[in-house]
Order: C-alpha cells, then structure tokens, then sequence
C-alpha cells in the first residue's frame, strides 16, 4: 500500500523555514530566524533571571508560538488540560536540555537553520542530536516512561499561554524593572508585528501538524516512520534554498553567526539536548506547542529551560561565539564550567533513564 505524503508536516516545514528567513532579513540574528532555545534565554535575562546584557529581549516570537498553539487547539477542540507526569523530573530534564543547547548555541530548530545558511560547524551538533535521541531510543525500547498525564481542569492548561499575554503586555508597555539589550544578539530583532504574526502562523501550524524536530528522527529510528522527518526535511529545504537566493548561502566553517568551533562540546551539547528531547516526548519547539494545548507537564518543562538558561548565563556555562574584529580571530568554545555541567547533565540524564524503566507495568 502506497503511504499518504504527510503535506501538513511539510507545509508545516516550509511555512517555518519562510517564517525564520523573513525574520532574519526583518531584524533577528544571522541564520537565528527561530531559535527556541536562545529565545528563551532572551526572555529569561529580560525578566531578569540572569545579567548577560547582551541576551535581554523578551521574543514575541515564543509568545506567538504558545499562543497559536492555543488558539488552534480551542477551536479544533482539541485543548484539554492535563498534567501528573512527573512534573519535578521534567523540570530538571528542561534545564538539562537548555544547558546542552546554549553550549552548542542553539536549540535542534535553529541547528537546522544554520545548516541551511552553509553553517558547517553545525554538523557536529547535527551528530550529536541524533546520537542523543538514539541513546534516548534505547531506553524507550527498554521500558522508560516518565508515566502518564491525568486530566485535570483546564485552568491548569491556561497557565503557560497566560504567562505569555502577561508577557506581551510587558513588552508592550515596557516598565523600568525589564532588561532590553543594547548591544549583541538581543539587540537584534525584528518588529515586533512580524514576530508575533510569524509565531502565531507557525505555531498553530505546528499544533495540527504535530512538527517536532526530536520526534522526526525518534519515530524513524522506532518505527521506520518518516512522517515527522518529512517536516524537519521541509524545514531545511526551504531555509537553503532562501537563503541561495537571497545570496546568504555562506558553506564554510569560518566565522559563523553566533557560533563555535569547539565541535567535541557542540556534539556532547547537542546529544544532551536529543536525549533529554526524546524523554521529554519532544523537542523544546514541541513543548511550547503542548503547553500551548493545555499541557501542565510541557509548561513544567518550558519553566525548567527558562531557568536552566538563567544558570547558564550566570554561572559561564553557555558556549561563547567566535569573533572576527578588524581582521583579528577570537576563537569562542565552551569553558571548562559548560564542560561539566554538559557531562553532570549526561550523567543526570543516564540516572533518570535507569530509574524509570518500567516491564510489564513495574518499575525495575
């Protein structure tokens, strides 16, 4: 039998590689149109969680993708508030995932994007996604399972996508308390109309189509099915032939927007951030959506990734960019304290997967 050709997940794809390229030329960093990780740290520093000045900026990109999530899922009908599903431990596996994504510089979405703008330094982190979410295979294959959500009122569900109105009536009015960068990828974005408008389209698109970076690469590794990957595949598709266009194409592993050469700690990063994606049910793009539909344990996590990236930025474990300044190169890296918390969060990672293996309705 010939298997349907999953176009929601590829419109899904295109319509988001448009949406980063359109955001990029608007205003956002270099192949950094959607980067659910950094965009997150960027909120967390504007409420401020952390002091990097140069990483302040409340995204409305991040808003409109919870908030068209839960618009979707309202009028489909498909909201419903649950929650019950080890909430403490997703809240440690997010922080876990964002310490490995900031150490590679970006979350798996933006991993695609700079693949699709010639960013060569991003195949190790492609690597090591894809060897984390094997290694998170593996132990689904074995019986993990952070066990199931339960129903509860829908007031629960509201909780992350009222946080972000909230946020957006701060963005709007701007009080003295906020923090907005002056200089650096913070500073960069584009207006505020186009940022939300792109994360509502993708966002809602997101919730029909089920798009999840992770999940693309887990499903074909557990079930040999390639519906999701269809999308991640769209994904790219779309931003490298853009960015060919718009001659941004740049394939080379010389100074790259926001990124490292440090290829050993951008593979660890990004094999944290696949595994911990793969436990968690779905990448950090996924979780917004899911938090979108009434999903408490998702929005548990999106809280975890905030503050995970508020140590990251406090305690120097995030990776730092490399630079070229009148002619002169300063190699970026991983310092020695990311380097630890990178293997404290595989050994973390390792403990709770061992821990949650379950056969035959028992834990082990």
């Amino acid at each position: 039998m010939t298997k349907k050709i999953p176009w929601l997940v590829i419109l899904t794809g295109v319509v988001t590689g448009l949406a980063a390229l359109v955001l990029t030329k608007a205003g956002n960093p270099g192949n950094m149109g959607f980067c659910i990780a950094c965009f997150l740290r960027d909120i967390s520093g504007s409420v401020g969680l952390h002091t990097a000045a140069k990483v302040q900026y409340i995204r409305p990109e991040i808003i409109g993708l919870v908030l068209g999530a839960c618009i979707m899922a309202l009028v489909r009908g498909e909201f419903t508030g649950r929650a019950g599903s080890t909430p403490a431990l997703r809240f440690v596996i997010g922080a876990f995932v964002m310490v490995g994504a900031l150490a590679f510089l970006g979350c798996p979405l933006r991993m695609v994007l700079r693949l699709g703008g010639g960013d060569v330094t991003a195949i190790a982190g492609l690597l090591g996604f894809v060897v984390g979410i094997l290694v998170g295979v593996l132990f689904l294959k074995k019986g993990f399972s952070l066990g199931r959500a339960y129903k509860v009122k829908k007031t629960e569900g509201f909780v992350l996508p009222a946080i972000m109105i909230f946020l957006l009536v701060l963005l709007l009015v701007k009080p003295a308390f906020l923090y907005f960068s002056e200089a650096g990828p913070g500073s960069m974005h584009a207006a505020l109309p186009i940022s939300l408008i792109a994360g509502l389209v993708v966002g809602a698109l997101a919730q029909r189509s089920r798009l999840c970076t992770a999940g693309g690469i887990r499903d074909m590794m557990l079930f040999k099915d390639f519906h999701l990957l269809t999308g991640l595949l769209a994904i790219f598709v779309t931003v490298l032939i853009g960015n060919l266009i718009l001659n941004q194409f740049n394939p080379t592993a010389a100074v790259q927007p926001v990124a490292h050469h440090d290829y050993v700690w951008s593979f660890l990063g990004m094999a944290l951030a696949g595994w911990g994606s793969t436990l968690l049910g779905g990448c950090p793009l996924r979780q917004l959506i899911l938090a979108g539909e009434g999903n408490g344990d998702s929005a548990v996590t999106i809280l975890g990734m905030i503050v995970g990236a508020a140590f990251a930025h406090n305690f120097g474990l995030a990776g730092n960019a490399d630079a070229m300044t009148d002619g002169v190169f300063t190699a970026g890296g991983v310092a020695p304290a990311g380097r630890i918390a990178v293997v404290l969060g595989l050994v973390v990672l390792a403990v709770i997967s061992i821990a949650n293996l379950y056969r035959g309705g028992k834990q082990k």
